[in-house]
């Protein structure tokens, strides 16, 4: 949907003219998968699907947000004197969180506004559709009330209104790259230190195809708790011998002469993919930076079986896309990105081989699956920003 669309659907609701617009991209992770919370390295960067809003300023402190992807909420209110987290209001608790926790840090929300936004991010695919909706809501109101807000303080904010206000345990990788993202660029991230660098990724030959399992994430949430848990095992028992605050501080040399402390064999496994996933994100870099998207190709592809064997986070259906992806002509890699068990993978894929890789991987998926995958080709754009 265009701006102008959204433009009069907000008229038609609110009976009087936006005057401003604003997106906010969704985010893929090109490696670097369940490191983030191991203290090590990720590799995101923003696509260009994402979330739009058009908004404009109220007289009084009545907020009234209505979304395109979910019309049977119809117009979701509430006041700036009454935020708290409300199940009722659904999706609406993601812009109530990021309008508390901006006001909290001391900035001034001297009134309420009108809100219509449309995401074009699949619901569900783990393309952080949640750490788009925040990063809006916060270039939104710095807009509107002419705030200046730094940009990392408004990427914590959004990881705040994830952990304290949505109640979920997540890095800071999604508001960041939804934050930073820049065009033709990853983002290689140190998590502890948020140390950041820019990787360009010329991909004039290549796609970016991103293919939706159409499984939704239940399990995502209770796993990803346990293998955090199991992670948190592993560095305890390495920290009896190694002064190390974190997985993501080990080289692989150094974890190989440690492991045996870990004594529980599936424990030992979920420490040497955050080990080993890390130093791959780092060779990712390099790789890109030398140009060699060939060897980056085969690191995507290494992460993915380390995340099936070792982390086991996969299930048959990212399984099943990856694998029919890899044995297609013209493919540089692909793997699962996200939590897992459901979601999305991504591939990278020759231009003019994309259209039979849709078509092969998608007849071998349903085949196995017994449904449809879907296959969205993306381009690596900008962070979040005022249209």
């Amino acid at each position: 949907m265009t701006v102008t669309a959204l433009s009069n659907i907000f008229v038609e609701i609110f009976k009087t003219a936006a005057d401003k617009s604003f997106f906010a991209p969704g985010r893929i992770n090109l490696i670097g998968e369940h490191t983030d919370y191991n203290g090590g390295h990720v590799f995101p960067c923003a696509i260009t699907y994402g979330t739009y809003a058009v908004a404009k300023k109220r007289e009084d402190r009545l907020v009234r947000l209505y979304s395109v992807n979910f019309p049977e909420k119809g117009v979701i209110e509430f006041s700036l004197d009454q935020l708290d987290y409300n199940k009722e209001h659904n999706w609406a608790n993601y812009p109530k969180g990021m309008i508390r926790y901006i006001m909290e840090a001391g900035y001034q929300i001297p009134s309420g506004f009108e809100c219509v936004i449309e995401g074009n991010i699949p619901n569900g695919a783990g393309l952080s559709s949640s750490a788009s909706i925040e990063l809006l809501t916060g270039v939104l109101i710095e807009g509107l009330f002419a705030l200046e807000i730094p940009r990392i303080d408004l990427i914590k904010i959004g990881k705040q209104v994830e952990n304290q206000f949505i109640g979920v345990n997540s890095g800071i990788m999604d508001q960041f790259a939804i934050g930073m993202g820049k065009k033709d660029a990853g983002i290689l991230l140190d998590c502890q230190t948020l140390k950041y660098e820019y990787a360009p990724i010329q991909l004039e030959n290549h796609k970016i195809i991103i293919m939706n399992t159409n499984k939704r994430r239940e399990l995502a949430d209770s796993k990803y708790n346990e293998r955090r848990g199991e992670c948190e095992e592993a560095l305890s028992q390495l920290q009896q011998k190694l002064p190390i605050e974190a997985l993501g501080q080990l080289s692989e040399v150094e974890f190989d002469e440690n492991q045996h402390l870990i004594t529980n064999e599936t424990v030992r496994k979920r420490a040497k993919h955050a080990v080993y996933e890390n130093i791959r994100t780092l060779r990712a870099l390099e790789e890109l930076k030398a140009g060699n998207l060939e060897t980056f190709g085969q690191l995507v592809n290494q992460s993915h079986i380390s995340l099936r064997d070792d982390y086991e986070v996969t299930g048959i259906e990212l399984d099943s896309l990856v694998e029919a992806a890899w044995k297609q002509p013209g493919v540089l890699g692909a793997r699962m990105t996200g939590a897992g068990f459901g979601g999305c993978a991504i591939a990278i894929v020759e231009n003019d081989k994309v259209e039979s890789f849709i078509s092969n991987v998608g007849a071998e998926y349903a085949a196995k699956i017994g449904y449809e995958a879907d296959f969205y080709v993306a381009s690596i754009g900008e962070g979040a920003k005022e249209l």
